[in-house]
């Protein structure tokens, strides 16, 4: 599902089950994260994949990428794999207002 800078936000400050997932490059995320967000790589292909399949599907996930894309597509692959909560942060990091993390 497709949220609003805004609509993703509250939803995810009145969500006590969510878990932040940031699907861009390590290079992007260089530029500073969601806090608590976790990366997994969308690029990474079956790595991606992989990766994803061993988190909670219990969990709501709130995915964000640069722009919106990827983390569409990303939402459409957890889906497949069995997640049935997933956001997808419209417009992305690039127009995100809030709080940004810097990863060590």
């Amino acid at each position: 599902m497709n949220l609003s800078q805004q609509d993703w936000t509250s939803k995810l400050n009145d969500d006590n089950n969510a878990i932040i997932l940031d699907v861009r490059t390590e290079d992007e995320c260089a530029d500073g994260i969601i806090s608590s967000a976790i990366n997994i790589d969308i690029y990474k292909g079956q790595g991606f994949i992989e990766e994803v399949k061993v988190l909670d599907k219990t969990k709501n996930y709130y995915v964000y990428c640069k722009a919106g894309g990827r983390s569409a597509q990303a939402c459409a692959v957890m889906n497949q794999l069995g997640f049935e909560t997933t956001y997808n942060l419209e417009g992305g990091f690039s127009n995100w207002q809030g709080e940004v993390a810097y990863p060590e």
